[in-house]
């Protein structure tokens, strides 16, 4: 079989960097089920070479894995001749989701080696990808619980119907439609209840702590006025006390009237704009509130029968059932770090990004080899600077600890366009991080900084998506799809290496 490819094919580059890798996780979990089952099962290394390859060939089906196994020939190669069942590789992915992650981390590692990860300048980004489950199967609470209620009386109804044909034989039958395919949707649609009622009392938690909010603030404003119409009054009262007392004009300026106090009128201007801003907010809720009358299922939480885990997704070609990615990448294309959310927005997911790509940066970094001409092995220290579009656009991850990083301030490509001369002076020194940022990203260096980004994690995710496939996750589940995308990144990686080696 070794003449049958070419020394250089990606299969036989696939099956010696396993071989490199620690793939003890995934040993350890076979030994266990080949003491259950007290036969040899397929090696491990293998399985994972296999699913590697058919990732870097847009192949994700396990029924499509096997039967590649039988005619296509590097697919035969790496299995030996020794076709695995689809339900083994299907199986095999599905019982080692955690194993996958580490996987992953050892990819790194090995690219690290060969020299590859140019952590001082990283680009973070986030992409929609679709779940395996359809937009149209998403429910409100009020369609779940009626679908249960079809479910059990459907059940009641097959119960009925059993008894009279076959009599009290047994007690403890469990009717068809609560078994198989019946009882677990039953179980999905009751994962989707419970994240329903958790999401309504999160959100009527949230609501209540708004309320509160937005009542103390206009509160604090009326107190505001009333300070300081208590302190004019005051300075008045004070000032008339001497004079009578002394008969004389007492020294300094004489205080003004109430209405004429600087600090009054002040105190006043903030407690109308607060009264403003309460009054829009109120209107707003009254407008969703008669909204949700005239549609009682608008803006409710919903939860899908298929992927509950799942979410709807804006996109710029519409609306889809999926999850959000991120990814971290360095300046020579290397996957950095990934995760998935159900977040719809990635302003929440700077930070954690952020600390995914430290520590990633640190395991490539202790496993750079060391420059030709000796000296410190490890010359970047880590992540210099890193990039992120307007979706992440915050005073808070502005200010976030960490490295350096540059935010856009729009979609559009004037707001982050150079400026040079008079017409971008510098911030005053009480700018926010939004006006310091603006002002930076207008600068020829800023500027030219973040043209990068693009380049960098846009293109990635170009591969992720077409080289290898994953528009869809083959898998349902938070965590299996989170496994899914840690075994395509994985894949995306070592295509990189291999090109690098071949070229």
């Amino acid at each position: 079989m070794a003449d049958w490819l070419p020394q250089d094919h990606l299969a036989w580059f696939l099956i010696d960097v396993v071989a490199e890798m620690d793939t003890s996780a995934f040993h350890s979990r076979q030994a266990k089920a080949r003491a259950r089952q007290g036969r040899a099962g397929f090696d491990p290394d293998m399985l994972v070479t296999l699913l590697l390859y058919g990732y870097a060939h847009r192949v994700h089906s396990s029924r499509q894995i096997e039967r590649l196994c039988t005619v296509d020939v590097a697919f035969r190669v790496i299995c030996a001749q020794d076709v695995p069942d689809h339900s083994t590789i299907a199986r095999f992915r599905a019982e080692h989701e955690a194993a996958f992650k580490a996987l992953f981390g050892q990819v790194l590692i090995v690219c690290a080696r060969a020299g590859l990860g140019r952590v001082g300048s990283i680009a973070v980004d986030g992409t929609k990808i679709a779940a395996n489950a359809s937009i149209d199967a998403n429910r409100t609470e009020e369609r779940l619980r009626s679908e249960v209620e079809r479910i059990v009386g459907a059940a009641a109804a097959a119960d009925a119907a059993e008894d009279a044909l076959f009599g009290d034989q047994r007690g403890d039958e469990l009717p068809p439609s609560m078994s198989g395919r019946g009882g677990g949707r039953r179980a999905r649609i009751g994962e989707c209840l419970a994240q329903i009622e958790t999401e309504t009392a999160e959100r009527a938690a949230a609501k209540a702590a708004a309320d509160a909010k937005a009542a103390a603030t206009l509160e604090a404003a009326r107190a505001r006025v009333e300070r300081a119409e208590a302190q004019a009054r005051a300075a008045v009262r004070d000032y008339q006390a001497r004079r009578a007392a002394t008969g004389q004009c007492p020294g300094g300026r004489p205080p003004v009237a109430v209405d004429d106090s600087k600090a009054v009128q002040a105190a006043r201007t903030r407690l109308v704009n607060a009264e403003q801003r309460h009054a829009e907010r109120e209107a707003r809720l009254r407008a969703i509130a008669q909204a949700a009358a005239k549609k009682p299922s608008k803006g409710r939480p919903r939860r899908n029968v298929t992927d509950p885990d799942s979410r709807i997704m804006p996109t710029r070609k519409g609306w889809i059932q999926g999850y959000n990615a991120q990814l971290a990448v360095t300046d020579d294309h290397l996957i950095l770090a990934a995760t998935l959310t159900q977040d719809t927005t990635d302003t929440d997911q700077c930070v954690p990004m952020i600390t995914a790509a430290l520590n990633a940066a640190a395991l490539v970094e202790t496993h750079r080899p060391a420059p030709a001409g000796g000296g410190d092995p490890h010359p970047h220290h880590g992540i210099d600077l890193i990039l992120f579009d307007a979706g992440y656009l915050s005073n808070d991850n502005l200010a976030a600890p960490g490295p350096d990083r540059l935010i856009a301030l729009g979609k559009t490509r004037d707001p982050n366009r150079a400026v040079t001369g008079p017409t971008n002076p510098p911030p005053p020194g009480n700018a926010t991080a939004i006006d310091q940022m603006r002002h930076r990203l207008h600068t020829p260096q800023g500027h030219q900084a973040y043209k990068r980004r693009g380049a960098t994690v846009e293109t990635v995710i170009g591969h992720l998506k077409d080289l290898i496939g994953l528009r869809t996750f083959s898998r349902r589940g938070l965590t299996a799809a989170t496994s899914e995308l840690h075994l395509a990144a994985a894949t995306t990686n070592l295509l990189k290496l291999h090109r690098l080696r071949t070229t």
